[in-house]
């Protein structure tokens, strides 16, 4: 089956040569979009230099820093508007997520699930976090899994490969959020149509280089989003296809 994979980037011009050889190193009929947001470090155009040389790879170039989250919807957009990519893929670009899980989250998505890349099944887990930060992100997953009554342990997490036909379904040029905040809003729409969401252990791993992207912002807007999806669900004044 046909992969491509949507990759966001800002400042990650140390991380993205390796990634996408990694990725192309694979035993799958791949592609790779990357969506950079004008990193002021040359992402961009070495992007660009990627994709000049190798079909595989494609780029979307944006004026300006709009968030992870906007990133992905995005460049997922994108893939389905412009391939005819049977599964469509998204991960990060640091390396927190091991190119060599790729496969299974495509194995498991071809059987018309989505597939979500969980540190917090059996098998899964997370190298190099402090007991602090492990604490606050099972207590962030907890809090957002049981609000929006999410079926599975690791919402927050971004390595997921999606079925077209699931995809297609959800419409994310509705989504408002900009930053964390999408993903487990994008789970939510697909939960309340009824698709199936299916964990897949992966080990996360700290970013090898450069700086995390998360912000007190983007924090506090994760933390009234699942307030506003659940006001959404409660008040049934919009469909929840949404």
């Amino acid at each position: 089956m046909s992969v491509i994979v949507v990759i966001p980037t800002y400042n990650e011009a140390d991380n993205l040569v390796p990634l996408c050889k990694a990725l192309l190193s694979l035993a799958l009929e791949l592609e790779i979009l990357i969506v950079d947001d004008a990193s002021p470090d040359g992402t961009g155009e070495l992007a660009q230099e990627l994709a000049d040389t190798e079909y595989k790879i494609r780029v979307i170039h944006r004026a300006e820093k709009l968030g992870l989250g906007t990133a992905y919807t995005h460049g997922l957009n994108w893939a389905l508007e412009n391939t005819n990519a049977t599964l469509i893929a998204q991960m990060d670009a640091d390396f927190s997520h091991d190119p060599t899980a790729l496969p299974s989250l495509v194995e498991v998505a071809t059987r018309n699930t989505i597939a979500v890349g969980s540190r917090y099944v059996m098998g899964g887990g997370i190298k190099n976090w402090g007991l602090g930060r492990r604490f606050l992100s099972k207590a962030a997953n907890l809090y957002v899994r049981t609000i929006l009554s999410l079926p599975i342990a690791d919402v927050t997490g971004a390595f997921r490969c999606w079925p077209r036909c699931i995809l297609s379904k959800i419409d994310l040029s509705s989504i408002q959020a900009s930053g964390f905040a999408v993903l487990p809003e994008m789970l939510f729409r697909a939960k309340h149509q009824g698709f199936s969401i299916t964990e897949v252990p992966i080990i996360f791993e700290e970013r090898r280089v450069g700086q995390s992207k998360l912000t007190l912002g983007i924090a506090v807007e994760s933390f009234c989003n699942v307030w506003y999806l659940r006001w959404r669900k409660l008040s049934r004044h919009t469909d929840l296809s949404l």
